[in-house]
């Protein structure tokens, strides 16, 4: 017996023998086989592709759902998504705020619950004014959760599905106390502006007009001389009609009497006094003009539009300017024998003051001064014009030279406010326009426009 060991023999392989028609059959099985693995291995690749993107598109869709839900959160207007039927779906917190109620006590509620009774008539008229795809824009009162009304300006817009079909409304508003808060303030801010501007008026009037005084002042000083020497003749007169009257009841005799007549000169008495109350009453009348003309001047905003000549007016502008300035500019006038128009004869006075005060204010350096006034109608149109000869204005301020408080005076010299205010009576008050042009004398040139007719 040898003491190595012989490998163990292998059985024999097992050989299976198939005939023909069986090697086709198993063929055919395992190919239908590899066919349902490859096609399930293609569908599970599909799924888990579609899973892929499901789940990407729910993650865009929360994104999208937190998107709209911090933007409805952020609106600081209520807002209320409705149903066609006027149910409540959809609240943002600005209306639960407002109404101080749980957004579940709201939500599948009828819309008009949250509406004072007044407005549930308008309220459940809204699903038939969407229905004719109109937009409705009201103000109603909420009432919040004690009762109290709470008003909003509310604007109702139809809301469609996917598929085009009208699904329900949406309803925004905007808290009335804000806006009512925001619109008293801007009315205050308003009337205190005007309040300021009418005393600015003011305030450059009287300025005006103490550069005027003494330029009427001579205008009321001939009228009132010529009555007062005029009353100082008529009371000699007054005591020599007196003397001669009493020596008539006495029963003086003829020869006295005619005697004393030529002494006390009554024959001229007589003839003189008809002259002196006459030229007295021109006086007086002068004076009453002026007083009129100075009452026009310093309150316009109590005057009516009405019918007046402009010439006049102009003329006495020029007169009242020159008395009043320390210096004689040659006047150069260019003006019709009269210009009828409708309008503010108070304003239109104070603009051609401020306009003919600045040209004399322009030609305070200038060695021969000279203002060239014109005046005419045209096209339903009554223009005016005054000119100097002055330096004019410097490109850089013609811009400015309308805005208010701007002066190129010295210090002291001026408010900058004459061709401000000039400008805003022209074109608010009476109806016209200002504008500034250099001139061919070689200064400024003012150029006022007005209608010929204004509405009262």
């Amino acid at each position: 017996m040898s003491n190595s060991s012989a490998p163990l023999p292998r059985p024999p392989a097992m050989s299976v023998i198939y005939r023909g028609p069986e090697r086709r059959n198993r063929r055919t099985d395992d190919q239908a086989w590899i066919e349902v693995i490859t096609q399930m291995d293609r569908i599970y690749a599909d799924l888990v592709r579609y899973q892929v993107e499901l789940e990407q598109k729910n993650a865009d869709l929360e994104d999208a759902q937190r998107f709209i839900q911090s933007v409805i959160s952020s609106i600081s207007d209520v807002l209320i998504v409705c149903d066609i039927n006027g149910q409540v779906q959809k609240v943002n917190p600005a209306l639960v705020e407002a109404v101080s109620r749980p957004e579940k006590s709201i939500l599948d509620h009828p819309l008009k619950t949250l509406f004072a009774p007044e407005y549930h008539a308008l309220i459940d008229g809204f699903p038939a004014h969407i229905r004719s795809d109109t937009v409705i824009d009201c103000e109603v009162s909420l009432l919040d959760n004690a009762g109290q009304p709470f008003p909003l300006a509310v604007n109702c817009s139809p809301r469609y599905d996917h598929d085009n079909r009208l699904s329900g409304f949406v309803i925004t508003g905007r808290p009335l106390g804000e806006l009512q808060k925001a619109y008293r303030e801007l009315q205050q801010a308003h009337e205190t502006l005007k309040t300021t501007q009418q005393q600015l008026l003011q305030s450059e009037k009287m300025a005006s007009l103490g550069r005027l005084v003494a330029g009427v002042a001579h205008e009321l000083n001939n009228p009132i001389s010529f009555l007062y020497g005029n009353m100082h003749a008529l009371a000699d007169y007054e005591q020599r009609l007196k003397r001669y009257l009493d020596a008539i009841h006495t029963g003086i005799d003829e020869p006295a009497r005619e005697s004393l007549r030529r002494e006390l000169r009554i024959d001229f008495l007589l003839s003189d006094m008809g002259p002196l109350v006459e030229g007295s009453l021109d006086g007086a009348e002068r004076v009453s003009s002026i007083v009129q003309n100075l009452r026009r001047f310093s309150m316009p905003q109590q005057q009516q539009p009405e019918r007046f000549d402009l010439v006049p007016v102009i003329e006495r502008a020029i007169t009242w300017v020159l008395k009043a300035s320390s210096q004689a500019p040659r006047i150069e006038r260019e003006l019709p024998d009269s210009l009828s128009l409708t309008n503010n004869e108070g304003h239109i006075h104070q603009i051609l003051i401020n306009l003919l005060q600045n040209a004399v204010d322009a030609l305070s350096d200038t060695v021969h001064p000279v203002i060239r006034v014109s005046a005419g109608q045209g096209k339903g149109q009554i223009w005016f014009e005054v000119e100097d000869n002055g330096l004019g204005i410097a490109p850089e301020h013609t811009s400015r030279i309308f805005d208010p408080f701007f002066t190129t005076k010295p210090v002291g010299s001026g408010t900058g406010l004459g061709l401000y205010i000039s400008y805003g009576l022209a074109s608010e008050q009476c109806g016209g326009s200002l504008s500034f042009s250099p001139s061919e004398l070689g200064g400024a040139r003012f150029f006022l426009t007005l209608p010929q007719e204004v509405e009262a």
